[in-house]
């Protein structure tokens, strides 16, 4: 199967080239024709060039793979009109409540993933995804494709160095080795892949399948996606929300909302729960800076390197500005994440098409919203390492922002244990995480193997989230008139999936389902094929022992498997040679 499935403008740089100095980020200056089917002919299995497909029977199904009565992980399969499509391949954070299900084809077969923003729980398994064997295409907004390009890579840097530092201990004690999850040519290999999008344009997928990505106000580059398709003579529209942002964020623009669809994929992260009022954030993180550096303490930030990090920044700023800080000069703020330093950089490289007017506002009069004076990037381990061995007061954001992985561990070895400092808190911590058993008042944790008495003062940054709460989540699922045929109910922790489910059936006559791991669904007939597994984990999933490489020696013969199946009809000179060449390798390596 080749794999340029789509056809489209110029690749990304070749179009930053293009428009440079057009507008304060070039790329944005014109609109990318709409997304075409390729139409050199695939030869798999039925599918034409016209991206037409010769079936026996219709099949439009949506199976849930992941954050389905969970939070993470974030992995939607769709089979339609003979394409196979993923809406999102993220990974877990935290624990599992119910085992996530494979992707019921093999890797190879997925045409498209259709990524709905950067954040790791919605695209952290892709490189994963590339290991097994897909060579699709991941379609995605620019500054999703950008963000991606620094996170994928920081988790395969992560995924080696856990392999390295257990197979150092496995070594010692004479246990297994441990293989990673992914390496970093896997991230390498599945970011050529990706194909970016604007807002609003029309993407073909085939002839009867398109999509669209709408701004959610999330992220940098988040969205929710329609996809269109049609079946005999059929049509249906399915609208995944991806994560619905919250009102008023510092940076980004308002959710914009959609109005017409048949299914509806969505969130319910904050569906229990109201937003506090929205406060004077500047003014709150200001107060709590205060009484800190007063006692003569740091401020620790437990903060997502990608946009929880630069909305800090933002608010940083307007402090210093102000002066909002009393008798502490200007003082040190230390971004201690190589990740979010290059975040950083893609926030200010990204601004038309997805600033809010406030920040644009400043843009015009030369100000730059993350500019932050006495502001120090720490990229290095020694760089890290300094921070703690500096005397004064400071303000320290360092990932990762649930207190999982990362440096942020061992600014809480540094400082948890010291009643003049402050950790504070400025987003969702997950069930299970580290972060949530010190924001719900832990007395001791371990870290690094030592026990760390909780003595600073713990607090949060109230009202602040990225996550519309459950009035935001009513006002978007409200907007669809009519009404969809149903609603599916996710990323929620379990009891919340439910409860959310039940308030859109008993308050708003919706058809809400809150669906489990491998629960399946025939859209054209609107009827459950499959409801998953219902089952929550009993124990931990085991260790990725050595073991792990034969089975991705496995996953490259079922994809072989696939690629000779594409090949059916080729030339018989073709069909020979690449025959031969299997067999030389069959020759080689039997045993």
């Amino acid at each position: 199967m080749q794999f340029s499935i789509i056809k489209r403008e110029p690749t990304l740089a070749a179009d930053r080239k293009r428009h440079a100095g057009q507008g304060q980020n070039g790329r944005h200056a014109g609109m990318h024709a709409a997304f075409e089917p390729y139409a050199g002919g695939l030869t798999a299995e039925g599918k034409t060039g016209a991206g037409d497909v010769r079936r026996k029977g219709a099949v439009m199904e949506l199976n849930f793979l992941g954050a389905a009565h969970e939070v993470t992980g974030s992995c939607h399969y769709l089979k339609v009109c003979g394409l196979h499509i993923l809406v999102d391949c993220g990974m877990q954070q935290g624990p599992d409540e119910y085992e996530n299900q494979e992707i019921p084809v093999n890797p190879a077969e997925i045409d498209y993933v259709l990524l709905t923003h950067a954040h790791i729980d919605h695209s952290g398994r892709l490189p994963l995804l590339y290991a097994k064997g897909f060579r699709g295409a991941v379609i995605a907004t620019e500054a999703t494709e950008d963000l991606c390009g620094i996170m994928l890579r920081d988790s395969a840097h992560i995924q080696m160095f856990e392999a390295e530092w257990r197979n150092r201990k496995a070594k010692r004690s004479g246990h297994p080795g441990y293989v990673p999850l992914y390496d970093m040519n896997d991230a390498e290999g599945v970011l050529k892949r990706f194909r970016s999008c604007r807002y609003g344009e029309v993407i073909r997928l085939s002839a009867s399948v398109q999509a669209r990505f709408i701004d959610v106000g999330h992220l940098l580059g988040s969205a929710s996606i329609e996809v269109t398709a049609e079946e005999n003579n059929q049509t249906r529209k399915i609208v995944f929300s991806g994560d619905i942002g919250n009102l008023n964020q510092p940076l980004l623009r308002d959710p914009q909302y959609l109005s017409d669809a048949d299914y509806v994929v969505m969130e319910c992260t904050y569906g229990d729960r109201s937003h506090d009022v929205p406060p004077d954030y500047a003014r709150e993180l200001a107060g709590v800076i205060q009484r800190t550096f007063d006692r003569g303490g740091n401020v620790v930030i437990p903060s997502f390197a990608v946009g929880r990090t630069q909305e800090l920044l933002y608010f940083l700023r307007r402090i210093k500005a102000e002066n909002m800080v009393q008798g502490h000069g200007d003082f040190p703020v230390y971004v201690d994440s190589p990740m979010a330093v290059e975040a950083t950089n893609i926030f200010r490289e990204n601004v038309t098409g997805y600033y809010d007017q406030e920040a644009m506002d400043l843009i015009r009069q030369g100000i730059n919203p993350l500019g932050v004076s006495n502001l120090r990037l720490s990229v290095t381990s020694d760089d890290s390492k300094e921070i703690n061995n500096s005397g004064g007061c400071k303000v320290i954001l360092s990932a990762s922002g649930m207190c999982e992985a990362g440096r942020i561990k061992h600014h809480l070895k540094h400082n948890l244990w010291r009643p003049e400092c402050t950790i504070l808190f400025v987003g969702y911590q997950a069930e299970g995480t580290l972060g949530r058993a010190i924001l719900e008042g832990a007395d001791t944790v371990k870290l690094f193997g030592e026990e760390i008495e909780v003595r600073a003062e713990i607090c949060q940054l109230s009202g602040i989230s990225g996550h519309a709460d459950n009035k935001g989540l009513l006002r978007w699922v409200q907007s669809f008139s009519p009404k969809p045929k149903r609603v599916f109910v996710v990323h929620g922790e379990s009891s919340v999936c439910d409860l959310f489910a039940m308030r859109l059936r008993d308050e708003f006559g919706l058809r809400a389902t809150a669906p489990y791991p491998g629960a399946s669904y025939d859209l054209l007939r609107n009827t459950c094929l499959n409801e998953g597994v219902q089952e929550r984990v009993k124990k931990p999933a085991p260790s990725r022992r050595a073991s792990a490489v034969f089975q991705r020696l496995v996953d490259a013969g079922k994809r072989l498997a696939i690629v000779i199946r594409h090949n059916e009809g080729g030339a018989n000179k073709d069909l020979a040679r690449f025959a031969d060449q299997i067999n030389a390798l069959c020759d080689k390596w039997d045993r």
